[in-house]
């Protein structure tokens, strides 16, 4: 256990260290921690702190920075972030208003995935790192399927999910068919089958197969294949903006390994998505500090993540990935903001 001198000196550390991005000495730390202690007292509990693992001295400085474990012990027990209302704008910060202010205005109740895409880049505009969101997984229930003809045998299917997603499918089929007769096949797909889910609709089609008309049971059997195909594309879709941002932090600039490492998390996302399933078994913000986290695939990284609800239910994550070395109350704000603000978009879209 820390006692308070310690404690006082690890958090001024932190956040100086935070705030300038270079080591911070003990003659830095008696100017500015209010404490009536010499250096050389204060070089004492830095050897303790170092002791303890908390802090490091690069070997380039006299100086001492975080460790994984000192950000660990500084997010867990020494910051203050408390959850906003967002109800009253008027009792927040001036800072966080702003934040609030930017992020409802941005946030328009359209088509989930354009909400997505919002977020997403708006969690990265403000943060100046990467923003990143984990859609929502989708509904296999449709409420409205139709046919639109394109040309020679060539169909467009629009499809229409219970949460007002639209996919769009272009399907092949055995003959041509007239815009007359899609009319027809969309009239009796909707008043037959809607409200069904896909695999409900597949099994109906097995045991009804032989009573529907030839053409209607083929256009049937496509559109139940081509909702099994959007569903199967959109699954556990990560929208990730603002990974260019990562070029101008300090400390990623001059390692060109760690940037390397990092777009290829970016790229191939499987790291992300088990980063974000496992936010999303929580509630509230999680922070991440890579180093001292095994969910985190580069260990200078930290992420900072809540999940989102809508009408009540957690159906997606979202999140800020940045260096270590981040404001993190203020990440913490931002995530909190976002993700309640998304939920909220997607649960009242009409």
């Amino acid at each position: 256990m820390l006692d308070d001198r310690a404690r006082t000196l690890l958090k001024l550390l932190v956040e100086r260290y935070i705030a300038d991005g270079t080591p911070v000495g003990s003659r830095t730390l008696s100017r500015t921690s209010g404490l009536d202690l010499s250096p050389a007292t204060i070089r004492n509990v830095m050897a303790d702190l170092e002791d303890l693992g908390l802090i490091a001295s690069p070997h380039t400085s006299a100086g001492r920075v975080p460790t994984a474990r000192g950000y660990r012990l500084f997010v867990d027990t020494m910051l203050t972030a408390q959850p906003l209302a967002l109800a009253d704008p008027s009792q927040l910060p001036p800072e966080a208003a702003a934040e609030l202010a930017a992020v409802r205005e941005q946030l328009h109740p359209d088509q989930p995935q354009r909400v997505i895409a919002q977020a997403a880049s708006l969690l990265s505009q403000l943060s100046s790192f990467v923003g990143v969101v984990m859609a929502p997984r989708r509904d296999s229930v449709f409420r409205h399927i139709e046919f639109l003809r394109l040309g020679e045998r060539r169909v467009l299917v629009i499809l229409v999910s219970s949460d007002g997603d639209v996919q769009n499918r272009v399907i092949f089929t055995a003959r041509d068919h007239s815009q007359g007769e899609l009319v027809e096949a969309t009239n009796f797909v909707n008043a037959h089958y809607a409200g069904l889910g896909i695999e409900e609709m597949r099994e109906r089609l097995k045991g009804e197969v032989d009573a529907l008309r030839a053409e209607i049971a083929q256009l049937m059997q496509a559109a139940v294949q081509a909702g099994s195909d959007a569903l199967a594309e959109s699954s556990d879709q990560v929208v990730v903006s603002g990974e260019r941002n990562l070029l101008g932090v300090q400390d990623f600039g001059s390692d060109l390994g760690i940037l390397r490492r990092l777009f290829d998390v970016f790229e191939k996302k499987t790291e992300l998505m088990r980063l974000l399933d496992v936010s999303s078994r929580a509630e509230g913000v999680r922070i991440f500090i890579g180093g001292e986290s095994h969910v985190v695939p580069v260990e200078s990284l930290s992420v900072v993540t809540a999940p989102y609800e809508v009408d009540g239910r957690i159906v997606g994550t979202l999140g800020v990935i940045g260096p270590t070395r981040m404001a993190y109350d203020r990440m913490i704000r931002l995530v909190d903001i976002t993700a309640r603000l998304v939920g909220h978009t997607l649960s009242t879209r009409v």
